[in-house]
This record gives structure tokens, C-alpha cells and sequence, in this order.
């Protein structure tokens, strides 16, 4: 293009174009015969599978990766709807990509249950990693010893409610799968394991966020920015969907400088107990895309208080820990 104006034209006309070609599919969809619908659907599954597949080994956006996932959710819901879909609830509106990039982790030692947490998925080129805290994986101080954990993943794009649990190891031979980090402030409250592309369920359904989404991209981030903690305080979540919930924080220290010397800053939110591990994200506001676009600054570990409160008169302070994110390139670098 050669000016902002011609830009902003093919801009316009591709909207233009969009737009005819919502209203023209339904209608064609519509004027056909039922078997003639459902050999369009089988086909259709096929090239979007096989679209699916050119672009998670390409170097685009989770932005273009989202868009294509909700317009194909559209696009099949229109030719099941106009089959006479018996199910049509099972069709979910738009996931945001955060909810499916966040999973609920339950620790065992052997068949007992020991404790829920949080965590999320994070993608080093070919290879997938589940992120959380490492008092999750394992506590001396609080005699935590689990010898394996699962998480919940998802099975259908179009139903959520299909959804499985899946059990991952954290020793092999005695020695921990876990990866964890530290630093010169002491260890580090982070830990990632690596998911094994065969413990995966076929037709999994997950986001996960990657190198990109650590970069500022040119803002400044500072103290009092909001942020979006999400995860399974207290095992809440929508159970029938199996999805996460968010609360909304702010940066309460200084961001950047590392808290009393420790790779982390604080955040203003009101938590509970099985968010730890959850992803601290801040809204990006100068992207320039349609849809939210999201920094990953921080791992949310615990809740912070004053030994000498006074627990009759005092609140809690209502502050927690995040420890700083940009660890994970070091942990899933191995």
C-alpha cells in the first residue's frame, strides 16, 4: 500500500467483503438439502482441521489462532442449527482463549486427594509445559510430598462440557519431572513440568500462551495498572462447562523492582486458597487489535500479611504475591 488512506480503504472493503459473505453462507446453507448439509459439515470439519494444522506451525498471533476458532465455531453451528441440530446448548458462544489456557490442577499421593490449585499451559516451540507455583508440586514446610497430579482438558470445541482429566507423574525413578528456578533472592515460587504429547486426549482443546505474550511491546507498566488473575480459588469454577473464573487486581509495588529482593511484586486482589498458580495478565491498550490482547507479567503464588496484626481490629492487608514471569523462557529452555 502506499499511503495510510489506501490502507485504511482495502481495510474497509475487506470489512464489506466479511460481511456479504456472513449473510451469503447462511443463506446458501439454508437452500440446500438436508444430506447435501451434513456432507457440507463433514467437509468442512476436514478443511478446518486442515487449516487448523497450517496455522498452529506458522508465526501468527494467538489473535489470528482465536478468530479462526470462533468463526469456525459460527460457521459449524449455522450448518448444525440448520440441520436440525438436537443440541443446539451445546454449542457455546465464543470462549475467551484465557479461560481455555488455564486448568484446574488436583495434587495426589496415591489415591488421596491432597490439594486443588491453578496453573496454565505454556508452549516452547513443539513442546507444551503446565505452569504453577512449586509449593504446589512439593512443600517440606508444610509436608506436601504428591506423587503425581491431574488437570482437566477439554475434548470438543463445540461442547464444552465434554471434558477429561488427565494424570501426570512427578517423579520418574525418584528424581522430580518438575522444573523449577532460582535465583539470587533465593528460590523461586515456579515451577513447569512438560505435558507429553501422548498424555493428551485426542481432540484436546487448550490455548497456550508462548514467549510473545511476556513483551510489553512498547507500554510501560507501573504500579496501579490493572491486571486479571484466573483461576480456581477455593475449586470455583463453572462445573459444567469446566472453565475458570477471573478477578480483577492491581500492581501494588513497585513493578520491575523486585520485592524486599525477591523476584517478585505484589498485586492488590482478593484471592483464596487454590489460586495459586493462576496466570497475572495485563490488558495490553495499544495493540491495535479487535479483540484483548493480554501480557503475562506474573504467577500468582500467595497471599500476603503482617505477623503482628491484630486480627480483632485489623483487616487483612487484601495483598498477594506474584512472582515475575519472564522466569519461563530459563524453566522450559531444558
Amino acid at each position: 500500500m502506499k499511503t495510510l488512506q489506501d490502507a485504511t480503504e482495502r481495510i474497509c472493503e475487506l470489512k464489506g467483503s466479511l460481511v456479504a459473505l456472513d449473510a451469503w453462507v447462511p443463506a446458501l446453507i439454508h437452500a440446500i438439502s438436508a444430506p447435501t448439509r451434513e456432507r457440507m459439515r463433514a467437509a468442512f470439519d476436514v478443511h478446518a482441521e486442515a487449516a487448523r494444522t497450517v496455522l498452529l506451525h506458522a508465526d501468527i498471533s494467538d489473535l489470528v489462532l482465536a478468530t479462526f476458532e470462533r468463526d469456525v465455531a459460527r460457521n459449524r453451528a449455522v450448518l448444525l442449527n440448520s440441520a436440525g441440530s438436537a443440541n443446539p446448548a451445546a454449542l457455546p458462544s465464543p470462549v475467551d482463549a484465557l479461560l481455555l489456557a488455564t486448568t484446574r490442577l488436583t495434587t495426589f499421593a496415591g489415591p488421596r486427594v491432597l490439594t486443588s490449585a491453578s496453573g496454565f499451559f505454556f508452549r516452547r516451540a513443539t513442546r507444551l509445559f503446565l505452569v504453577s507455583n512449586r509449593h504446589v508440586f512439593a512443600d517440606a514446610a508444610s509436608a506436601h510430598r504428591p506423587d503425581r497430579l491431574e488437570i482437566g482438558l477439554h475434548t470438543d470445541p463445540h461442547d464444552l462440557r465434554q471434558h477429561v482429566e488427565v494424570s501426570l507423574p512427578l517423579y520418574c525413578d525418584g528424581l522430580p519431572l518438575w522444573r523449577e528456578a532460582g535465583d539470587a533472592g533465593g528460590s523461586v515460587d515456579i515451577a513447569a513440568i512438560e505435558i507429553p504429547a501422548s498424555s493428551l486426549p485426542d481432540g484436546a482443546v487448550l490455548q497456550a500462551f508462548d514467549e510473545r505474550d511476556l513483551e510489553a511491546r512498547g507500554e510501560q507498566v507501573a504500579t496501579g495498572d490493572a491486571l486479571t488473575i484466573v483461576g480456581f480459588p477455593l475449586s470455583f469454577h463453572d462445573t459444567v462447562h469446566h472453565l475458570a473464573v477471573a478477578r480483577s487486581a492491581s500492581i501494588a509495588s513497585a513493578y520491575g523492582v523486585r520485592f524486599q529482593g525477591k523476584g517478585c511484586f505484589l498485586t492488590d486482589a482478593r484471592t483464596h486458597r487454590g489460586s495459586s498458580g493462576s496466570p497475572v495478565l495485563r490488558r495490553r491498550l495499544n495493540d491495535g487489535a479487535s479483540a484483548p490482547s493480554w501480557q503475562l507479567i506474573g504467577v500468582h503464588s500467595t497471599r500476603m500479611d503482617m505477623r503482628t496484626r491484630d486480627h480483632t481490629q485489623d483487616e487483612s492487608l487484601g495483598l498477594n504475591c506474584a512472582w515475575y514471569a519472564d522466569v519461563l523462557p530459563t524453566l522450559t529452555s531444558m
